[in-house]
């Protein structure tokens, strides 16, 4: 009997390994295919990859936004303000999270963006982390991280102290 009950174990295990992987190989492609959407500047097609319930966070500490206004936001934006939006280095990691508040599924994507705006043709590079939850195949939440200063000062735009004028 206790020949039997190790190579049980030991299969279970591998068979639970093997269906983890899929599923973060599963959850990693889609944030690919996000991404592609992202920089093919195709609203319609990232709005069908984000759950009905979606909400998204960041830069900013304050920025949230839900299903609704992501897409209206991309829109507007693919229409008035970005020419071009290239993922030059696209690094993702998936994860699992057990228990706690953010228990899930989650992709962390780590990329260095070009940016190509209409007005001027003028460019930024900056660092972004998105991290996404998943679920039921879909983007349910996502953070955002990036420094809006650096890519503000890219753009031209100069930081002062008011308080020494």
């Amino acid at each position: 009997m206790k020949r039997i009950i190790l190579p049980l174990c030991v299969l279970g295990l591998l068979i639970s390994c093997n269906n983890a992987n899929k599923k973060a190989a599963e959850d990693i492609a889609l944030i690919e295919q996000y991404v592609e959407a992202v920089e093919n500047l195709d609203h319609e097609l990232m709005d069908s990859y984000l759950a009905e319930d979606y909400w998204g966070y960041g830069p900013s500490r304050n920025d949230s936004i839900n299903k609704e206004g992501a897409v209206i936001s991309w829109t507007k934006n693919v229409e008035e303000l970005y020419k071009k939006i290239d993922y030059t280095s696209s690094r993702s990691m998936a994860v699992s999270i057990a228990d706690g508040e953010n228990q899930g599924d989650w992709v962390s994507n780590w990329a260095e963006l070009e940016i190509t705006f209409k007005e001027g043709d003028r460019q930024v590079k900056i660092w972004s982390n998105t991290v996404y939850k998943i679920e039921n195949g879909k983007i349910a939440r996502s953070y955002t991280f990036y420094n809006e200063a650096d890519a503000l000062e890219q753009l031209g735009y100069i930081f002062f102290d008011p308080s020494k004028l």
